[in-house]
């Protein structure tokens, strides 16, 4: 049986080959890197690193498809140092201090500096990040990390103190253009400059997202090297849908949790969180969308549960993964035991409605600030009642702009705190509807 050419390449070889267009495409040098002209510049700290292989710690923060995990890259090839790289969504403390036990031992007893590359650094904790300053400190290790967020905030101090930081911009249009250029050469496509620059600007100055979407255009392309540009859209729209499987099944997952506590059945609540924590789902995200389930789907029949999540979520920023995951199974079970309501959740979408429909009106004059002489003279907050003057602490005014009659937005449900909430606003509406007797 003829054997397919691909049997006789070599594993490099193959990965080569099967590789996106990103990773192909990607500078093997400082000189190679596009849109950061001052940092690789010849006199800039960063290229004297590289050139002279003496490195400090440092932090790469620029958007996504910058050129951070390049010039790591970079380094790796040029480097005399060990070079070990690791994620920060993948990897837990034990994995932390296994590299950094291993880098001592390599300065110990083989004078040779390790540089630990950690990407997404901003999402290690606290106690993750402090786990490198003795290593840091002692000289073992040389600490390159990579983020998307400010390392003000996601850096701890002690850390950032040690780490000169190198910003990485934006893309500029130029760039991305001779990028998605190459692309088009490197896929051996007819280069068309309207489908040039409209995925250099759908890209958001991201790189690798612009050389994506080009291989996922690839047939369309190939079929019609001037297609139009709407229709093309159309084509990106429905191949990101279908070759984007594990975003899909994201949601999919996500929805499944919410669903499951909105019915209030912690034990599926249970599983989907699990069946979405052990694969390695973000679980910022996760406390994210249960704070948002707190206030959507139960509100104030149970006052209770933001609280909850908010203590959720400092759980899991200060003792981090996996730890947290009790503190997470804490909160799914108390949402979906709690009573419901989304009483909220639609007066607010009522009330913005009203919003974008009338930001024009003005202010009261009653109700209005009134700090200056020239304020007061304009009758700003002329006839204000102050409630606590009066009986029950409350007098009636109008609070609405003088255009709008008042509206009911917010009625509270039949279960749980909201039956007091609704005691409350009973009792100020019979207040209101005696204001003339």
């Amino acid at each position: 049986m003829e054997k397919d050419q691909t049997d006789f390449l070599t594993e490099a070889e193959a990965a080569e080959r099967t590789a996106p267009l990103a990773e192909k495409l990607r500078p093997q040098t400082l000189e190679e890197l596009r849109g950061q002209p001052k940092l690789v510049a010849p006199n800039s700290l960063l290229s004297q690193m590289i050139a002279s292989g003496e490195y400090h710690s440092f932090i790469l923060w620029g958007p996504p498809g910058t050129g951070k995990t390049t010039i790591a890259r970079i380094i790796e090839k040029s480097s005399p140092h060990r070079f070990v790289q690791f994620s920060a969504v993948l990897s837990g403390i034990n994995d932390v201090k296994a590299v950094m036990k291993d880098a001592q031992y390599a300065h110990r007893h083989r004078n040779q500096r390790t540089i630990i590359f950690i990407d997404e650094i901003h999402r290690f904790n606290k106690a993750q990040q402090d786990a490198f300053l003795p290593y840091v400190e002692s000289g073992s290790v040389i600490l390159i990390g990579a983020t998307t967020e400010n390392p003000s905030f996601e850096v701890i101090p002690a850390l950032l103190s040690r780490c000169h930081v190198f910003v990485l911009d934006m893309l500029a249009e130029e760039d991305l253009r001779a990028i998605i250029a190459r692309g088009f050469a490197e896929l051996a496509l007819e280069e068309d400059p309207d489908v040039t620059g409209w995925l250099a600007g759908l890209s958001g100055g991201d790189a690798r997202r612009a050389l994506n979407q080009l291989e996922l255009l690839e047939p369309y392309l190939r079929a019609n090297p001037h297609p139009d540009l709407k229709e093309l859209a159309k084509v990106l729209e429905k191949k990101t849908l279908f070759y984007d499987k594990d975003r899909e099944e994201h949601y999919n997952l996500i929805s499944a949790l919410h669903k499951s506590l909105r019915g209030s059945d912690p034990q599926a609540g249970l599983y989907w969180l699990a069946r979405m924590l052990e694969a390695g789902e973000d679980p910022r995200y996760l406390v994210r969308r249960l704070i948002r389930f707190a206030s959507e789907d139960v509100g104030l029949a149970d006052p209770n549960a933001l609280t909850q999540a908010i203590a959720a979520k400092e759980a899991l920023l200060f003792i981090g993964m996996p730890e947290a995951s009790t503190a997470l199974a804490q909160l799914v079970v108390y949402l979906a035991t709690a009573p419901k309501s989304n009483a909220l959740y639609t007066a607010y979408g009522a009330a913005a409605e009203d919003a974008r429909q009338t930001s024009h009106y003005g202010v009261p004059l009653h109700i209005r600030n009134a700090p200056t002489k020239l304020m007061k003279d304009l009758d700003y907050g002329k006839d204000y009642q102050y409630d606590h003057d009066f009986e029950n602490k409350y007098r009636y005014q109008k609070y609405f702009p003088d255009q709008m009659e008042e509206k009911d937005y917010y009625t509270p449900g039949e279960f749980g705190f909201e039956k007091e909430i609704a005691k409350r606003i009973a009792w100020w509406l019979k207040l209101r509807q005696n204001k003339d007797k």
